[in-house]
């Protein structure tokens, strides 16, 4: 008897065994790429680092359409200072700008080349990986900026001395300091503020901020 219960007990075990080795690897790979991408990605978002370069949130659906809606009419050579994903510039390069990316994340970078090829738009849309704070704005018509708030003053200041006078700097989530937009589009978190300088000289800065205490 004890035999034949023996013989004809349930085999579950030893069939949970090998399910078992598959999820224990699964969950290993996970956690390891996991970790991988944290590292990785650990610069780019860092607080201590967003001085230095733009921690990465893609641009949502409203503030590209934005974003277009401020080229509306414009043309010449656009450069998108943070461009992340590249979403921006091969929107921009869809609609006719020649136009360049600038990121310092590597794979951001890699990846932002592979969708313009995809998309048959290399021609017209290009990626560098740069700081952007080194990048000459001279020849650039339309400056698109997704920074963050511990960056538009210094970028403000390369802007007094580096746009065209012609040109157009179209700031995404944050304005300038103490530029002021012609126009802004959109609300909130999808704002775009249109800023230009027609007349500007090149050489004059944007007006200071008043003294604490006064109003402008």
């Amino acid at each position: 008897m004890d035999e034949l219960q023996a013989a004809t007990a349930p085999s579950a075990p030893t069939e949970e065994r090998p399910r078992s080795r598959v999820a224990l690897v699964l969950a290993s790979v996970t956690g390891v790429a996991a970790v991988g991408l944290t590292a990785v990605s650990w610069p780019f978002v860092a607080p201590a680092f967003r001085k230095v370069c733009l921690p990465y949130v893609p641009a949502t659906t409203e503030q590209v359409t934005n974003v277009l809606r401020a080229l509306k009419g414009r043309s010449g050579p656009l450069v998108d200072l943070g461009s992340g994903d590249g979403r921006i510039v091969i929107a921009a390069a869809a609609v006719g700008f020649r136009s360049v990316g600038v990121e310092l994340n590597p794979w951001l970078v890699l990846f932002s080349r592979l969708w313009a090829r995809r998309e048959g738009l290399s021609p017209m849309a290009s990626f560098r990986r740069a700081d952007l704070f080194s990048q000459d704005l001279t020849q650039y018509q339309n400056v698109v900026i997704f920074g963050v708030k511990q960056m538009m003053p210094r970028l403000e200041i390369k802007l007094a001395q580096q746009l065209p006078v012609t040109g157009c700097v179209i700031a995404c989530r944050f304005p300038l300091p103490t530029w002021r937009p012609s126009y802004v589009i959109g609300e909130g978190a999808d704002a775009v503020w249109v800023y230009f300088r027609p007349g500007m000289e090149d050489e004059e800065l944007p007006p200071s901020p008043p003294p604490p205490g006064r109003e402008r």
